[in-house]
């Protein structure tokens, strides 16, 4: 008697198997898949509970494995995995009972599947409208039975498929940032769309008035960003065979200005920093880290004691284009750091009572709270508009430091220069930068007219 195990792993199945909403059902839990958070060296399976006859109580039956940890990546096994919550799904819902004997449900699981027609072997010498029997004419000519409703993915489901493969590739902003895109296309469809049910459904035509109804609430940027993560997102499933083809890749982007941070001038930058050189000192070097080493605001947050070594005067850390980048630490800075021989390697350099202090936050968390910080000790009181911010100081400081370089060297010179200082991965996206704050300006052309 074939297991449950062997049903569900067997490779041979119709890979359609039918999902269902489990919700309201209190017999069996909604199974589920363990990935031991991404680690392929250990075992990766499916599990489930169901209801003891004697007990009452859920019990926890035995995990399926099937063949999933014999893949090397991520990837294939969770959409092996994945395939066999499916079929278990499918399973309960027929009728299986880990606690009964299932023999007469195996048997008549086997019987339909052999109820399928063999082929009708056709001689050579016979013209093949005369070969095929009258009743295989007209089946022939029917069409192709439809996917039933109820076998594809929901909306939902295959959001957090295609979520539960990008958890794997993606950091953790991003991941949060696409959990909120398809929440809110959920959302939008089940107020907007009632009819609408599967993925499959889920059009191009749909997809635009969603869009739309962004673009209107808000801004083209916006609607660009949802554009992007769903894409991505409906690009897996395309990929995982999930859906035909992704809408969202025929549908163009919208132009958009993207706001920046704007430079600050010399004397509000004097201001600031002499202000905050009595009320907030920690605020103060955190900025300065931004300013004279040129990091961007979160990869200050990232910074631990253990990241500093103080004999070659130099920093590791994760940057925005290098999974570990290294930068020397200048003396301007050296001179204001504490003794971090005393501290614990593992504590942020940075925390919101004392530098080198522990902190159980995210690093999004960490960074928004020195942006309200800094929001509530220096905007308010400099009367500072949206388009001053943390990132404005590495704008302004860049700036000085390439029309410092170019005032004795050439412009090539000057950016090749900058370049190492700045931690850009080309010569092509520097000069790009440096247009966009408006670093690099022209001499004065008053003889020329």
């Amino acid at each position: 008697m074939l297991n449950i195990n062997e049903f569900i792993t067997f490779e041979h199945e119709n890979e359609h198997d039918l999902e269902y909403d489990l919700a309201h059902k209190k017999i069996f839990s909604t199974p589920k898949i363990h990935t031991a958070n991404g680690d392929l060296s250990k075992r990766w399976y499916v599990y489930f509970s169901f209801r003891d006859p004697k007990t009452g109580k859920l019990k926890r039956m035995k995990n399926i494995y099937g063949s999933a940890n014999s893949h090397k990546n991520k990837e294939d096994r969770l959409a092996l995995l994945s395939r066999y919550r499916r079929r278990l799904l499918k399973l309960l819902k027929e009728g299986y009972n880990p606690f009964l004997d299932n023999t007469e449900f195996h048997k008549n699981k086997l019987a339909k599947k052999s109820e399928v027609p063999a082929p009708v072997e056709q001689a050579k010498t016979v013209p093949v409208e005369q070969s095929i029997p009258a009743e295989v004419k007209i089946e022939a000519s029917q069409p192709p039975k439809q996917e039933k409703e109820e076998d594809k993915m929901t909306i939902r489901e295959a959001f957090d498929f295609s979520l539960e493969l990008k958890a794997k590739v993606i950091n953790e902003r991003s991941l949060k940032d696409y959990q909120y895109s398809t929440n809110a296309v959920v959302k939008w469809v089940k107020e907007n769309k009632p009819k609408i049910k599967t993925i499959d459904q889920f059009t191009k035509k749909v997809a635009l008035e969603f869009l739309n109804s962004v673009l209107l609430k808000s801004s083209a940027r916006n609607r660009n960003n949802y554009r992007l993560n769903l894409s991505s997102l409906m690009q897996t499933l395309e990929d995982n065979e999930i859906i035909a083809s992704n809408p969202m890749r025929k549908i163009s982007v919208l132009k958009s200005t993207p706001k920046r941070n704007q430079t600050y001038s010399a004397n509000e930058q004097e201001d600031i920093f002499k202000y905050l050189e009595k009320e907030d000192p920690i605020l103060l070097l955190y900025i300065k880290f931004i300013s004279y080493n040129l990091l961007r605001p979160i990869e200050v947050c990232r910074l631990k004691i253990k990241d500093f070594d103080l004999k070659n005067n130099t920093i590791k850390f994760k940057a925005k284009n290098s999974p570990l980048k290294t930068k020397i630490i200048p003396k301007i800075i050296l001179k204001e750091l504490p003794d971090l021989s005393k501290l614990n390697p593992e504590n942020f350099l940075f925390t919101p009572i004392k530098l080198g202090g522990a902190w159980d936050a995210t690093e999004n968390n960490r960074r928004d709270y020195f942006s309200k910080r800094f929001k509530t000790v220096v905007k308010e009181k400099f009367n500072l508009d949206n388009n001053h911010g943390l990132y404005s100081f590495r704008h302004t400081f860049i700036t000085k430091l390439y029309r410092a370089l170019a005032q004795s060297t050439s412009p090539h010179a000057a950016k090749s220069e900058l370049m190492s200082i700045t931690g850009h991965s080309s010569m092509q996206a520097l000069e790009k930068y440096l247009r966009d704050i408006d670093a690099e300006l022209p001499n004065d052309y008053s003889d020329l007219l």
